[in-house]
């Protein structure tokens, strides 16, 4: 699957997120994540991220897209993202 995460989360807890979601997927921008995952990753990716934060607070968004090629993506300004392999 082909998913886009997007979080917003208080500041201190910031980068265990960041790191949490660069094992998985493609930093895009700021707080934006993309890449394909299989289910089990998807799984473990979201239970990691369940322990990480406050969810009486913080928010993760992932948007799930079966394939990627209907997706059109626009940038304005500067792509900050890189979108090699995840290490």
């Amino acid at each position: 699957m082909f998913a886009v995460l997007v979080y917003d989360t208080l500041a201190e807890r910031n980068p265990v997120v960041l790191k949490t979601c660069r094992r998985y997927l493609h930093w895009i921008q700021r707080s934006v994540f993309e890449g394909e995952l299989s289910n089990a990753q998807y799984r473990s990716l979201t239970a990691s991220l369940r322990t990480q934060i406050d969810t009486t607070y913080d928010s993760v968004r992932v948007y799930i897209v079966r394939t990627p090629e209907f997706i059109e993506t626009h940038t304005l300004g500067v792509d900050l993202g890189n979108t090699g392999p995840v290490l």
